[in-house]
């Protein structure tokens, strides 16, 4: 088809998105006017235009939320790894009161038996020293006749003393760990070492379960931190608050587990 002067022949349009209103006038002919497809062309510069900053605004909005969730991440992860420091602080403050409740238990064991044969060694004694003084007082009575005087003397001095020593045996006060040496200071010492031997019997379990449940409380933090997950987070804050009261009834024993 010819054209005019001033116009410009379509042969062919494809694909033009939202066709201008002097594009659908001049259709028809064919041909359309200079100017018209200018206007059209700037109508779709336009458009191309505001389309672009759209998606730059939604390339800021997204940039700006994704720099929003990384900052929450790495505060969570802060959270978390302060979490599993004061975790791994009561852990080794509950290792410790484990190991002096252990050692606790095997000292006050040995000195309660060592108080108890030093006890039953003195009791011996005790017994042997009234049976020598009861002899001799038997002795005394069967055969007084056919003793001399200076002999019965002896003798008599012989039981006091005896008699003296094995009462001395029974209480001996003193300057030593017991008190004292005598029977009765051994046996309120002996005593004692047992109460507290069983006191650190009773203590030691809590520590046992507070360390382990402290070790599963720093694993699931560490999982948490892995996995930014917050639920992975609370069963491991969860798991620490059993622990911390597992360690106070260690050192208190506010109450008697169920399980020795």
């Amino acid at each position: 088809m010819d054209s005019r002067p001033g116009e410009i022949t379509i042969t062919k349009l494809t694909k033009i998105p939202d066709p201008a209103h002097l594009l659908r006038r001049h259709w028809a002919d064919g041909v359309l006017p200079a100017r018209a497809l200018l206007h059209f062309g700037r109508d779709i510069a336009n458009k191309v235009a505001v389309e672009a900053s759209d998606v730059a605004d939604q390339i800021r909005e997204a940039t700006a939320a994704d720099r929003a969730e990384q900052r929450e991440i790495e505060h969570f992860r802060t959270r978390a790894a302060v979490v599993i420091a004061v975790l791994a602080v009561l852990l080794a403050i509950s290792n410790l009161g484990g190991d002096n409740a252990t050692k606790e238990t095997i000292n006050n064991n040995i000195k309660a038996s060592d108080t108890w044969a030093f006890y039953q060694a003195k009791n011996i004694r005790q017994t042997d020293y009234r049976l020598a003084a009861d002899q001799l007082q038997a002795t005394l009575a069967l055969h007084g006749d056919s003793i001399g005087a200076d002999a019965q003397s002896s003798i008599n001095s012989l039981i006091g003393r005896y008699r003296d020593t094995a009462d001395r045996y029974e209480t001996e006060p003193g300057t030593g760990p017991c008190g004292g040496e005598g029977k009765k200071e051994l046996l309120a010492c002996a005593t004692d070492y047992e109460q507290k031997r069983d006191h650190a019997i009773k203590q030691d379990p809590n520590f046992d379960y507070s360390t382990a449940l402290f070790q599963i409380a720093i694993v699931l933090g560490s999982v948490a931190i892995l996995a930014t997950s917050r639920a992975i987070l609370a069963m491991s804050l969860v798991f620490g608050a059993v622990s911390v009261v597992l360690m106070l009834n260690g050192f208190l024993l506010l109450f008697e587990l169920p399980l020795g």
